[in-house]
């Protein structure tokens, strides 16, 4: 088997593989490029290109046709994209973004935060960025980095998390109070699955600024970062803001699923429902009916 830690073959990034079981660093070294790897996930091969170029377009139009409904009707919507490090958030976005008019329709990708921002309230830097009557914000990654990331590799204190989950609750209930639509979606890859991912960043020159020394060192802390989402889920899946799975070790189902629950989550038009295929309940859908078998709580 190769020894991944040790791949440095010119411009490779090496990857620490301490702490990462070996059974799952044999699957993935043995692993068919085309296949799903983890025996967890409901279909054994990736969605074929064409028909996923195709359904893609399809929901691309909807998408459009739901920004023009969203600006006539000053609706405001905010989309927070979480997950493990290489689950496909940022792709998704990418494909939700793609024909989308930027005037109306922007993405927010925080860099860490800065002495001032650190000095303020906690969500503050975030409600700056809140849309405005007639306009969709998507979040790659968002608050939440309190409460999973952050704890995980020690940026914050125990106490600084436990306050994060309570404020939250009271928070988003007021962005909802107050008429905004939030949706929140959790991007869920498998261990071996996000392993691969990394590896083929770690190895393609074009695609390290991917990888940064934070997703390198949070690898081997799978079971770390588990516990911490199933805190998050307990304190923050509510009625009001509830969390929406998204099974991702294919990326292409991930990212047509995702867009379709947007989708027809609004009566946009009435038609909506004859054009837009239903979510597939398999790959998304409420959080306690798709958590994995390790991270129920």
């Amino acid at each position: 088997m190769t020894d991944l830690s040790a791949i440095r073959d010119g411009s490779s990034i090496p990857i620490p593989t301490v702490g990462i079981p070996r059974e799952i660093l044999q699957k993935v070294d043995r692993a068919d490029r085309r296949r799903i790897i983890s025996d967890s996930y409901p279909y054994r091969t990736k969605m074929p290109r064409r028909a996923y170029e195709s359904q893609k377009a399809e929901l691309q139009v909807e998408l459009l046709k739901l920004q023009n409904w969203v600006k006539e009707s000053g609706q405001r919507i905010v989309m927070l994209f979480e997950g493990r490090d290489a689950a496909g958030k940022g792709g998704t976005i990418k494909r939700f973004m793609e024909h989308l008019n930027p005037r109306g329709a922007t993405v927010v990708a925080l860099p860490a935060p800065t002495e001032r921002e650190r000095g303020q309230w906690y969500f503050q830097r975030y409600v700056q960025h809140l849309p405005t009557s007639g306009e969709m914000v998507f979040f790659d990654r968002s608050w939440y980095n309190r409460a999973v990331v952050e704890p995980v590799m020690g940026f914050c204190t125990p106490a600084e998390t436990v306050r994060f989950l309570r404020d939250t609750v009271m928070f988003e209930e007021m962005l909802v109070n107050e008429g905004l639509r939030l949706f929140k979606f959790w991007f869920s890859v498998t261990q071996e699955e996000q392993l691969r991912r990394v590896m083929s960043r770690a190895r393609d020159t074009l695609k390290q600024w991917k990888l940064s020394d934070v997703d390198r060192r949070s690898l081997p802390l799978w079971d770390e970062f588990t516990e911490a989402k199933k805190l998050m889920f307990a304190a923050t899946d509510t009625k009001a803001s509830p969390w929406v799975v998204v099974k991702s070790d294919d990326k292409k189902r991930a990212r047509l699923n995702c867009m379709s629950f947007v989708l027809r989550s609004f009566d946009y038009d009435p038609n909506v429902s004859l054009r837009v295929p239903r979510p597939d309940p398999k790959l998304i859908g409420p959080a306690k009916n798709l958590y994995a078998e390790d991270e129920v709580w």
